[in-house]
Parts: C-alpha cells; structure tokens; sequence
C-alpha cells in the first residue's frame, strides 16, 4: 500500500510509540489524525507535525467518540491505516502481599482500554474502510495494533497487563479473517523494552540494567524502530494476521 495520500488514525498518538509512527507517516505523504486523551500534549504534537495533521481528544473505550474521530478522519481523504497504540498498565499482584485479593475495577481498566479500546477502533474504523476504494488485489486499508512481550512473558504484577496484551494477540488473526472479505489487513507488534516516557522516571543504573539484558542489539529500543516496522506492515501486502515481536530476543524473567 501506498502510504502517501492515505489517511491514517493513531492512537495514543500524543507521545511515544505512537508519535513516532505519526512522525514517519507524515514524512511519507499519509494525512495523519493523532487521537489521544492528552490534549495539550495531543495539540502540540499536530502543531509539531504539521501539514494536515489533525489531533482528536477521545476516549477509545467510547463508541461515539470513535466514530465521530473516524469520521473526521476521512473526510479529506481515504481511511486507509489505523495504528493502536493507546494503552495503559497498572501492576498488582492476584492477591497482595496482605492476602487480600486484587482490585478488580484495576484489572478491568487495564483491559477495558487496552484490548476493548483496541476492538473498539478497529471497528469503526473498518466500517469506514470498507467503502474505500480498491486497491491492488483489492487491498482497502490496514490496522496495525499494539501488543507486548508480556502477552507472552507476563512479570509478576502483570496479570492485567498481560490478560489484556494477550487479547490483542488473540483477536489478530480472527480479526484478519473477519475483514479479509472486505480487504483490509490486520497485524500486531509486540514490543520488548522500548525507550518511551514510561521508562523516563528511570535512572541511568535501571536502563542500563534492562538494556544489558536484551540479547542483541544491547540496548532499549526506540520508537523508531517500533514505527519502522509500522511502515514495513503498511507496505508489504502480503502480511496479514500475524504478531510480530519486537524485542532485541529478549524473554523475560518471572520478576
């Protein structure tokens, strides 16, 4: 697919890996709206992209609010990429440490965001893009989510975390098979120890630390690399329901 021309809705596009993706497809020509729940952060990152980048102030757990930003998307061209990468953790264990069992609405927040909020864009946005246009061998877009190592790795405290990552693994190759009469592709990236602002509070010892444990390369990885194989997903039209980890080889360690 053809980048340049296209639109392409980000999730969680204010910041990290999702402001990255939104940076490298604009350098290649797509209309990128950023959705987010940031909005000084969201505005100011559109403002910094530039051309017509649009952000949208939304809750992707929100159906109305999805739709209307889907729609506004499209509106100045064809829909035809969706990246996830809105997502949030909060770690616990299934009982504490006091033997009192884990916060529920916790565990459901965690997963109601990542993999509902997932489900939920994928949605409105296929719905759009199945009125698209055709393309080569009838491709009418593509939607590329975010998962985790900890889909198959989960840490200790990671139970939320984990359930939710494992979900979005779960629902990719369905979902290619769901949309695959419309022509609309799905894959899923999950990332290792990427360099985002949720790692920022860490000092020099810590990431040296996680990046010591990496096989190769021997470093964190970056939101580039994750944007990078965000383009390669979008561009190659043969890859179709599959999760692609992105980790340096790294498996993680129960703690």
């Amino acid at each position: 697919m053809d980048i340049s021309g296209s639109a392409a809705i980000i999730t969680g596009g204010a910041s990290g890996l999702g402001a990255a993706t939104a940076q490298a497809l604009v350098d290649r020509g797509a209309i990128v709206t950023l959705i987010d729940l940031n909005t000084e952060a969201g505005d100011a990152k559109a403002a910094d992209l530039g051309g017509a980048t649009r952000f949208v102030q939304a809750d992707v757990t929100h159906p109305g609010a999805i739709a209307d930003a889907v729609a506004l998307a499209s509106e100045d061209a064809p829909l035809r990429i969706v990246i996830n990468c809105a997502g949030i953790a909060i770690g616990a264990r299934t009982v504490d440490r006091g033997g009192d069992p884990a916060n529920l609405d916790a565990f459901t927040s965690v997963v109601r965001v990542n993999l509902i909020g997932t489900y939920n864009v994928s949605s409105q946005a296929a719905s759009v893009m199945a009125r698209n246009e055709p393309l080569a061998h009838g491709e009418r877009g593509v939607i590329i989510n975010t998962a985790s190592v900890a889909a198959f790795d989960g840490q200790i405290g990671q139970t939320a975390y984990s359930a939710s990552k494992g979900g979005i693994v779960g629902l990719t190759l369905p979902m290619a098979r769901d949309l695959s009469s419309i022509g609309v592709r799905v894959n899923t990236i999950a990332p290792g120890i990427i360099d985002t602002p949720l790692l920022g509070s860490l000092n020099d010892e810590i990431r040296e630390a996680l990046a010591a444990n990496v096989p190769f390369p021997k470093r964190l990885g970056t939101p580039e690399d994750f944007a990078s194989l965000a383009v390669e997903l979008i561009s190659n039209g043969y890859m179709n329901g599959e999760t692609i980890r992105l980790d340096g080889a790294l498996r993680m360690a129960p703690r």
